[in-house]
C-alpha cells in the first residue's frame, strides 16, 4: 500500500486548504482512511476518518464543522477539506489506512501511513 499526501501550504487564518491523500497497491474496499496531525512537539493527534466501503466519518471534536473527510473511489483518493483554519491547526498532516471497519482515532492501530504534508496557518 502506498499513500501520497498532498496539498499543504501556507494560508492565513480563515482561509481554507484540501489535503489529497492518493492511495494504491490494494482494493480499498474494506479500509479505514485516517487524517492526523503533528505540530512540533506534539504527540500525533487524530483529525478525521471515513470508511471506504459506506462513507461513514469520524472527526476529532475541534475539526467538527470546520473539516470535511471524502473520498473519491475512482481516483482512490481521500480529501481533507479544511475551512476556516486557526494557527493552531499548523502542523505536519499525514494520511493512513487500516483494515477493517472501525473508525479507529488511535494512530497506533493503522497500519500503512503517507509522508506528510505541512500546512502552516498565519495569524
Amino acid at each position: 500500500v502506498q499513500l501520497q499526501a498532498s496539498g499543504g501550504g501556507l494560508v492565513q487564518a480563515g482561509g481554507s486548504l484540501r489535503l489529497s491523500c492518493a492511495a494504491s497497491g490494494r482494493t480499498f474496499s474494506n479500509y479505514v482512511m485516517g487524517w492526523f496531525r503533528q505540530a512540533p512537539g506534539k504527540e500525533r493527534e487524530f483529525v478525521a476518518a471515513i470508511r471506504w466501503s459506506d462513507g461513514s466519518t469520524h472527526y476529532v471534536d475541534s475539526g467538527k464543522g470546520r473539516f470535511t473527510i471524502s473520498r473519491d473511489n475512482a481516483k482512490n483518493t481521500v480529501y481533507l477539506q479544511m475551512n476556516s483554519l486557526k494557527p493552531e491547526d499548523t502542523a505536519v498532516y499525514y494520511c493512513a489506512a487500516r483494515t477493517g471497519t472501525v473508525l479507529a482515532p488511535k494512530p497506533l492501530v493503522y497500519d500503512y501511513w503517507g509522508q506528510g504534508t505541512l500546512v502552516t496557518v498565519s495569524s
